[in-house]
């Protein structure tokens, strides 16, 4: 994990220092620059693993370094930072491949499930990239549990405590699978599958639940769920239906 260096660039010196220190908590190396032009000129691109980037910067701004270094084939993963979040610049930042996409002030988790998928992306391991397991459970150890169990299948995984974090997190577009929890306060997981439903977004959802009851189980079935699981459910169930879901988004892309 130390070898993977994090590149931050940003204009406003707190956010440098702040991030970087988050960065080195994790365990990373990090590295600062208060403009895309510092970070091209210190000779630190070939060995950066992973760029968070602030969208609005003097000079160069975030997409159009991201841009310069689409045309140069350098595909270093970048987590997108910004105080000014707007859905033109989130969809062409997505639609051109950025990890991210989060809104300032944006919590720890965030930041680090940012990076581990970033570096999924970068690596070499097998099946992993672009297949972000996304969990949304209310319950903490349930999250935990299911994220370390998710990861040694060598998938990467994303937890939410909520259907509306994830929703704001930046992450919709990266998800390749939705783990639901049915009952949650807020939005629940049935009304979460019929939003998406409505923005035509259709990532393959598989609902785990510890009220089993008939009705929710049709609207989910009906509605297109991979699957309806009752808590406690087995390893194997778990990954047998994660690797349906994975299919089912392959194939739903190779149509598109």
């Amino acid at each position: 994990m130390a070898n993977n260096l994090i590149s931050v660039i940003d204009d406003d010196e707190s956010v440098r220092r702040t991030t970087a220190l988050l960065i080195e908590s994790f365990g990373f190396r990090a590295a600062a620059f208060e403009s895309a032009e510092d970070f091209f000129g210190s000779g630190h691109l070939n060995d950066t693993s992973c760029l968070i980037v602030d969208v609005q910067m003097p000079g160069m701004n975030g997409l159009q370094l991201q841009s310069q270094l689409a045309a140069a084939d350098c595909r270093i993963p970048i987590i997108f930072i910004t105080a000014h979040d707007d859905k033109g610049s989130r969809r062409r930042a997505m639609q051109a491949g950025a990890i991210a996409f989060l809104g300032k002030p944006f919590n720890d988790e965030q930041l680090l499930q940012g990076i581990r998928l970033a570096l999924h992306e970068f690596g070499d391991e097998p099946g992993a990239v672009g297949n972000l397991i996304s969990i949304i459970d209310d319950d903490e150890s349930v999250r935990r549990t299911i994220t370390r169990l998710i990861e040694s299948f060598g998938l990467p995984a994303a937890a939410f405590e909520s259907a509306e974090s994830f929703l704001s997190s930046g992450q919709l577009d990266c998800s390749s699978c939705l783990v639901v929890d049915v009952r949650m306060p807020g939005m629940n997981g049935l009304q979460l599958q019929s939003q998406l439903a409505a923005a035509d977004c259709h990532i393959p959802i598989i609902f785990i639940t510890a009220y089993d009851d008939k009705e929710s189980r049709r609207r989910a079935i009906q509605a297109g769920a991979v699957a309806f699981l009752a808590k406690p459910f087995s390893d194997e169930q778990l990954f047998q239906w994660i690797r349906s879901a994975l299919r089912q988004e392959k194939g739903s892309m190779e149509t598109t």
